[in-house]
């Protein structure tokens, strides 16, 4: 049986809605965030799933919940808490407008505008680099340090699932935590920040190797809506 991993992100927060940044910090799912996961998990419900694992952070674990919470499987899949998939943390930067974000990193990398950043390669390095550089606070980590992290707790799970016979895994993370690991599987993968609330990544895992499927699928979410109105079964 191949194993493959739908990794969601999280449902919208408050501060989504906001545009303030949050990486290490948590704000709750809105109540538009939150009706949007339930479609989500409608949308999944007849998928069987071998283990489910969120990040620590509040906004994961909420997503996850209200996702089994929809599903047919029984009994549900064993679900766990993996730190290593949370998001980025952005340091002094948390909690701030991303205007105000975009606004400093530039400028330690030597732009003069976001505008002129993102017209270039810029590159995850670039960007953890430029928030260690910026965190006054000294709370951001090394790019060497998110990579390792990252790639290793996502590996973990697939790997766990396939040494007990494959399948399929549900795994709640975060927006640029996923972008991110779509770059470490493939480098020619964009720093992407267009990443949907409740979208669908899904991956691969064979002979060590992640292979990409698809991005940012809301295409369940729009499922469940239409199974909510009573147009699918």
């Amino acid at each position: 049986m191949t194993t493959e991993l739908y990794i969601i992100r999280h449902g919208k927060t408050m501060f989504n809605a906001l545009q303030r940044a949050q990486g290490w910090c948590d704000t709750p799912l809105t109540a538009k965030g939150a009706e949007d996961i339930h479609y989500l998990g409608l949308g999944l419900r007849d998928l069987t799933f071998a283990e489910a694992v969120s990040s620590d952070s509040g906004r994961a674990i909420e997503t996850m919940r209200l996702i089994l919470g929809e599903t047919l499987q029984q009994p549900k899949p064993p679900y766990s808490i993996d730190n290593r998939i949370r998001e980025w943390c952005w340091g002094s930067l948390e909690g701030g407008y991303d205007s105000e974000m975009w606004g400093v990193l530039p400028r330690v990398l030597n732009f003069k505008t976001s505008e002129q950043m993102w017209e270039t390669d810029i590159s995850f390095k670039d960007i953890a680099h430029a928030v260690y550089s910026a965190d006054s606070a000294h709370w951001a980590e090394p790019y060497d340090v998110i990579a390792q992290r990252v790639y290793s707790g996502f590996e973990d799970i697939a790997h766990r699932i396939e040494k007990h016979g494959g399948g399929k895994g549900i795994v709640v993370s975060h927006g640029f935590t996923i972008a991110f690991l779509l770059n470490l599987i493939d480098s020619t993968q964009p720093v992407r920040v267009d990443l949907l609330n409740g979208s669908v990544t899904r991956l691969l895992y064979a002979d060590g190797k992640f292979t990409i499927e698809e991005i940012g699928n809301t295409q369940y979410i729009a499922k469940g809506r239409e199974i909510s109105r009573g147009l699918l079964s």
